[in-house]
């Protein structure tokens, strides 16, 4: 990377700023300055750079003092919130916000999870990779259920984008013609396990219309040329992908998007710029640019531009616009329907069914892949809904032989006991629900009155709660999953909703969206079709914040196709002088 990219002073305006350097920020700047548009990024926190700065990529787990634990009195004092990432360890924790310095505030009833991840690159760095198409119906859910409003697209406007950013990122996955679950542009799938194509066989065998498939994730099977280019090659299947990722197998702003941007010598980075608002022309009405806190030492300074495109995350983005406001956006800036900050929600990962299967002896894998399978929703429609609540869910589904990290908690003492746990366990199989969580206008977040972060940004207060919707459909998923894996011929079958734990609550799935939702009506909505301020011509906001409805699927594939279609129509809107 050009080290003059990095930019601190600026007295030269921009054609585009985007805020944010995650999967969005990493998509907008790749297509602006394709475009041949002088592209400012802006990013709150350090600079990383790809294979640099991974720093404990490959370093095995008898390396770290405690086998990658994390030292209890630091995460009491740092990480009480980021602990409870899946993602989370100490060779990852260099990846995450430290809760000490970014503070926020929960209503009585709330126990929030905000997941932080502030450099360069952002929770790019740290995904799950999992990458599926929402299909037609879920665009059409809450036009059919009366819940929330009509999102103003549909697949079909979506799906030449998918198309397009698949074909970069590099998708790994099988076609399956489902139409609850479109296909997409794949690299081969990742290989099922012997005692998953059991599964498979047996349950979609005794339930039609539920399909057991491999995951669809965001790895590089068979790297093309255009991958090869980016220095990118085929994944090695370590499964340490959070740590990062030298290989460039599995995307991320650093290994793809990035230095496609940075090629076109079009692009400018301000790391270490925090945010705190954006600066309205009020007779205009334009947005010109943004105000920005030094991370380190609390200078100001602003960046200015024609266009501006929010990309910071759902939250991020829309803490921004909130605390941006002035005599005509007193609320919040670009919020003149009310609705900004309202509508929250995340995906429900609370429900687990496990069990034992018996036979395979003969059978073991090996490598850490890193994907695991899928069941698709098959409550697409209303009239496939199981009775108590509205939507769906899907399952991730895996399988693993037992080893001696768990024979280590069973009884046992001498020669005999330690040549067990030299030997290879029983297997077993785990079906873990992800659901819809329905939009509400009470899950929200505001800004409080009072209290302010390091850099005198008001703190946000969460409101959000799962309702009864969600726990019926969670309690559902834990019955059904039991039932499923009966019929796959474990044994030895225990299930559990998690709803209740305040670690288990909105947030801890890292899929917020839905805080500066689409929409046609500009009284009821932030955004248009295009991510496009109703309010505000030139700014736009293409993370999850414009969603409608939570959808089932992991979010990250549709935020790059609505970011990447944002782009291009911006674009031509450019072109035609019309922002």
């Amino acid at each position: 990377m050009n080290k003059d990219m990095y930019i601190k002073e600026q007295n030269n305006k921009f054609d585009v700023l985007i805020v944010g350097s995650g999967i969005t920020g990493g998509w907008a700047a790749k297509e602006f300055c394709e475009r041949g548009f002088k592209t400012l990024m802006i990013e709150r926190g350090r600079v990383v750079e790809h294979r640099k700065d991974y720093i404990s990529e490959g370093k095995p787990v008898w390396d770290y003092a405690n086998r990658t634990k994390v030292d209890n009195l630091l995460v009491e004092q740092q990480h009480k919130i980021q602990k409870d990432c899946y993602a989370f360890h100490d060779g990852t924790k260099h990846f995450f916000g430290n809760d000490r310095d970014l503070p926020y505030e929960t209503s009585e009833k709330t126990d929030f999870r905000w997941i932080r991840a502030n450099q360069l690159g952002g929770k790019s760095l740290l995904w799950h990779r999992q990458s599926y198409r929402m299909c037609a119906d879920d665009f059409l859910a809450n036009k059919r259920d009366g819940v929330g409003i009509d999102w103003p697209i549909r697949y079909h406007d979506l799906a030449e984008w998918y198309s397009y950013v698949e074909k970069f990122v590099g998708v790994s996955g099988s076609k399956e013609n489902l139409p609850n679950l479109p296909d997409g542009e794949f690299q081969a799938p990742f290989a099922m396990r012997g005692p998953e194509k059991a599964l498979k066989a047996a349950i979609e065998k005794a339930y039609p219309g539920r399909s057991l498939i491999m995951g669809r994730a965001a790895h590089l099977t068979e790297p093309t040329m255009l991958h090869m280019s980016q220095g990118r090659v085929q994944c090695q299947a370590r499964n340490e992908c959070q740590k990062g990722c030298s290989f460039g197998a599995y995307f991320s702003t650093q290994s793809s998007t990035l230095p496609a941007a940075a090629e076109t010598n079009n692009l400018s980075i301000a790391a270490n710029s925090v945010v705190h608002s954006l600066i309205y022309d009020e007779k205009r009405n334009r947005v010109i640019g943004v105000r920005v806190i030094d991370n380190d030492d609390l200078s100001t300074r602003e960046y200015f531009a024609d266009v501006v495109f929010l990309c910071a995350s759902t939250i991020g983005s829309t803490q921004i616009m909130l605390n941006s406001t002035s005599k005509t956006f007193p609320n919040g800036i670009a919020n003149s329907s009310g609705v900004l900050g309202h509508y929250l929600m995340d995906h429900n990962y609370n429900a687990v069914a496990r069990g034992d299967l018996d036979g395979f002896e003969d059978e073991y894998y090996k490598g850490r892949r890193p994907s695991s399978c899928y069941m698709p929703n098959y409550q697409t429609r209303p009239e496939l809904y199981r009775k108590g609540y509205l939507r769906g869910f899907a399952y991730g589904i895996d399988t693993y032989r037992g080893d001696w990290r768990g024979m280590s908690y069973q009884d046992g003492i001498g020669s005999d006991y330690k040549d067990q746990l030299s030997k290879p366990g029983k297997w077993g199989a785990v079906f873990a629900a992800q659901g819809e969580m329905l939009p509400h206008f009470d899950n929200q977040m505001s800004l409080h009155p009072t209290k302010k972060d390091k850099w005198g940004i008001p703190q946000i207060v969460f409101d959000v709660q799962y309702r009864d919707n969600e726990k019926a459909m969670m309690d559902d998923a834990a019955q059904l999953g039991a039932e499923m894996l009966a019929a796959g011929g474990c044994t030895n079958i225990k299930s559990s909703t998690s709803y209740e734990l305040p670690e288990r609550a909105p947030g801890i799935a890292i899929h917020e969206v839905g805080t500066a939702r689409m929409g046609r009506d500009p009284k009821t909505s932030v955004l248009n079709q295009h991510c496009q301020s109703h309010d505000i011509p030139n700014l736009f906001v293409t993370d999850g914040s414009g969603y409608c409805s939570s959808g089932v699927v992991n979010p990250s594939l549709t935020f790059m196709a609505l970011t990447a279609r944002a782009v291009d129509y911006c674009a031509k809107e450019i072109k035609a002088q019309r922002l």
